[in-house]
């Protein structure tokens, strides 16, 4: 049984880690290399940072925060924002990153993630989509950080990212991001139960229960979140402890 992963994600803007809800309401939620350093050390498996105003500004992500944190932690992260090209992502790797997250420049190119793949291997292209669920019913795909909606279908672009290479998806319900509601099952379940490669929800997350439903109920491989951890309403140990105990598979 494959470990189900927990992993803080750290929204960078102008150097400092920030959480809003639904995309919007920005505040301060601290240094990020010293939360990067604070969540090693209480077991989370993995980190993410996105560089949130990146591809607004057409800036690329910043490589000496990269540097900084690779040399302070020891856990695998994953950089996102701004990143368009083979040479930025290399750039990052370079300097400590161990994944790629792209998202608006694959799709405006989807050849980005063919690219990447080959040159850095599968396990280190992860295709984030931000979605949001319209009156329809449908998930439509989301770019420039949420603020430009597509025609295409968030399903629908997955499947084309696993095939472009691809190898994890960082799935983001704006619908959901910031409320504390609860993770969107739906769509995760339909992603995590028809693709081929590891599922990551994003959005949503307001107590453990939330993290054991998305485990049991959508079968993500890994869950996301930001403010519960950044403000410390719920502690990565204690929250390992009680998806263990609900017989969830986590690295203690």
């Amino acid at each position: 049984m494959l470990v189900k992963r927990i992993i803080p994600c750290l929204d960078i803007k102008d150097g400092r880690t920030v959480k809003g809800i639904n995309f919007e309401n920005i505040r301060d939620a601290g240094d990020p290399v010293e939360l990067a350093l604070y969540y090693s050390g209480q077991g989370a498996d993995e980190l993410v940072f996105l560089d949130i105003t990146a591809t607004i500004e057409k800036r690329k992500t910043l490589v000496e925060l990269v540097k900084k944190v690779a040399a302070n932690i020891n856990i695998p992260f994953a950089v996102g924002g701004g990143i368009a090209s083979v040479e930025n992502a290399s750039e990052l790797l370079q300097n400590g990153a161990d994944k790629i997250s792209v998202n608006s420049a694959a799709f405006k190119s989807p050849d980005l993630i063919n690219k990447m793949a080959k040159e850095f291997g599968n396990q280190c292209v992860v295709l984030a989509i931000d979605t949001k669920k319209e009156s329809d019913g449908k998930w439509y795909v989301y770019l420039n950080g949420g603020r430009l909606k597509t025609d295409t279908l968030a399903y629908d672009w997955a499947k084309q990212g696993i095939e472009l290479g691809a190898g994890e998806i960082l799935l983001t319900s704006m619908n959901n991001d910031g409320t504390k509601d609860g993770f969107a099952e739906d769509i995760t379940s339909l992603f995590s139960n028809n693709l081929t490669v590891p599922i990551i929800a994003s959005g949503g997350a307001g107590n453990m229960v939330h993290f054991e439903e998305v485990f049991k109920k959508a079968n993500a491989d890994a869950a996301l979140a930001a403010s519960v951890f950044h403000f410390s309403e719920i502690k990565i140990p204690e929250l390992k402890s009680y998806l263990s105990t609900k017989n969830i598979n986590v690295r203690l």
